[in-house]
């Protein structure tokens, strides 16, 4: 059975953390084991991402550029790969949330494609995040697990 590692940030709102579930949801749907870390408590180790076949990852659009510990998360995969980790080439998924702005896109997708095969399109969610986008992550969950498979 695949194993997918949902990674995200969410704060205020709570829009990042509800696309979270959704994709989350499409991926045990799909069949595959998931794991969701929020990083607004801790960081991912090393194990917890090799463990992973796949990775979905969420974050706010904070000044049109990622949040913070999603950022942390991009320099520890650097550090990984620089100390001779295998790290590169998992496929992923990408959703974000924002109020307004949404250039955080640019940012986000360039950082992961420095590291991840990305699957299927980005997942925007402008605030509040409606049936419509959440049925999106779901649907991106599926997708990511049907490329696992």
């Amino acid at each position: 059975m695949p194993k997918v590692i949902v990674i995200y940030h969410s704060q205020q709102f709570g829009d990042t953390k509800t696309l979270a579930k959704a994709l989350a949801e499409g991926v045990r749907e799909a069949g595959a084991e998931i794991e969701i870390i929020s990083t607004n408590h801790r960081r991912i180790t090393i194990d917890e991402f090799l463990a992973a076949d796949g990775v979905a990852l969420g974050t706010p659009d904070y000044f049109s550029y990622i949040a913070g510990t999603i950022k942390t998360f991009f320099d520890d995969i650097y550090l990984w790969d620089k100390s001779g980790e295998s790290v590169k080439g998992k496929p992923a998924v990408l959703f974000f949330s924002h109020g307004g702005g949404g250039r955080g896109r640019e940012p986000f997708e360039y950082l992961a494609g420095k590291f991840f095969e990305q699957v299927g399109e980005t997942v925007e969610s402008k605030r509040p995040t409606g049936d419509e986008t959440k049925e999106q992550c779901r649907m991106l969950g599926k997708e990511l697990v049907k490329r696992l498979k």
